[in-house]
């Protein structure tokens, strides 16, 4: 598997995309360790954390549609630069207040904002890839985002033994970086144009159809929705069972992410040029079990390597799953409304976010680590199952 031959022939926008990306994604270090934050910081409960984290998904879901429909008017490029320049502000405001209303709030505006960035941005590489370019072209997104995720963490982790309001000032500054070369680019005209001109027959009919009458997209976000919760946990309650639970410290977790992040950097891009001729439905069950085995797995962990094991397979899980999830979206969305239909693909990620971090950590907090791992094995297999039936709804 040659990482390079899997990424010829890529459009130049779809590199300046990912370039962005990497930018932005070098400065992630607040949503990582605003758990610990809250908790470790400001002395909030671990269950009113989750809570907080909970107030970003729900500004994450009241974003994603109006934000997926606003690319299709104005441009996934202005929405994702707006969503940068304006979000990087907010990261410095944020750190300038305690109060847990206050950060409720934020917290919510700062989602709404920032979170537009992903429907425009899976809508935009959608337009931009071919079709059997997308899973590619996902991956390589996906690649700069995790590129920039290996930074992110570990430099978090070190800076939060100093001064936890440095990881709000970098995050910002790296969005706006993001935002400013996203701005002064040299984009190539984009073939959205070209593409409905030449569809228009097919545009008037998918007009007609609503997203929620979709049946295949809407099956598709229902199946999804329980593996993805589980995997938010690696953002909510796994540091807190990393350090509270076994005790390891932060900057310990930060590197343990870092091994996910690494692993989708060396091999997601070549695993899914590998997997390309698969079909939807037997990436997204492989990728939905892996997932259940790897999260379930950390109620065996008790040290450095068996936590090392069980995020190495999660990963996996997760490099196989989302490419696919991405690319079938794309795959059943209209040209004309793809906007649209990432932004409602982006809204199961975002009640996902809503859901996993409060539920998560309430679990932990109540019920102790080893129920929520339990827990999260068997949602997970319950998007395994819907998975594999998908066969007979694509018919």
């Amino acid at each position: 598997m040659n990482l390079w031959s899997s990424l010829k022939g890529l459009p130049k926008n779809i590199w300046l995309i990912c370039t962005v990306a990497l930018i932005n994604r070098s400065g992630t270090m607040v949503l990582p360790f605003l758990a610990l934050y809250l908790t470790q910081e400001i002395g909030v409960e671990p269950g009113k954390a989750g809570l907080i984290i909970t107030f970003y998904g729900i500004g994450a879901l009241i974003s994603a549609p109006y934000a997926g429909k606003l690319s299709d008017k104005i441009g996934p490029l202005n929405v994702m630069k707006y969503s940068l320049l304006f979000s990087g502000i907010l990261f410095f405001i944020y750190s300038l207040f305690q109060n847990y209303f206050v950060l409720s709030l934020i917290s919510v505006l700062l989602a709404i904002i920032s979170e537009a960035f992903r429907p425009a941005g899976m809508s935009f590489i959608s337009t931009e890839a071919k079709i059997e370019q997308r899973k590619p072209a996902f991956a390589l997104y996906r690649l700069a985002i995790n590129l920039g995720m290996s930074i992110g963490p570990v430099i978090g982790g070190i800076l939060s033994a100093v001064n936890f309001h440095l990881l709000f000032y970098v995050d910002g500054i790296t969005a706006i970086a993001a935002g400013v070369f996203l701005t002064f680019a040299h984009w190539e005209p984009s073939k959205k144009e070209v593409i409905q001109i030449n569809e228009s027959d097919f545009e008037s009919k998918s007009n007609k159809i609503k997203v929620w009458q979709d049946v295949k997209f809407i099956y598709f976000l229902i199946a999804a929705l329980p593996v993805v919760m589980v995997f938010f946990q690696h953002f909510s309650s796994m540091p807190l069972f990393v350090v509270q639970d076994l005790g390891f410290s932060r900057s310990t977790f930060g590197f343990l992410i870092s091994v996910n992040t690494i692993l989708i950097i060396i091999a997601e891009v070549p695993l899914n040029a590998k997997m390309n001729n698969w079909e939807n439905w037997k990436a997204l069950t492989f990728g939905s079990i892996l997932t259940a085995i790897g999260f379930g797995g950390m109620i065996f962990s008790t040290g450095i390597i068996s936590l090392i094991v069980t995020i190495i397979i999660w990963t996996f899980g997760e490099m196989i799953f989302f490419p696919a999830a991405a690319s079938f979206a794309a795959e059943l969305s209209p040209e004309n409304r793809r906007g649209e239909y990432m932004g409602y693909n982006q809204m199961m990620f975002s009640l996902a976010f809503t859901i996993a971090p409060w539920g998560g950590t309430k679990i932990y907090e109540v019920y102790g680590s080893e129920v929520l791992w339990l827990v999260t094995f068997i949602v997970a297999l319950v998007s395994t199952f819907m998975m594999l039936s998908f066969k007979k709804i694509i018919k």
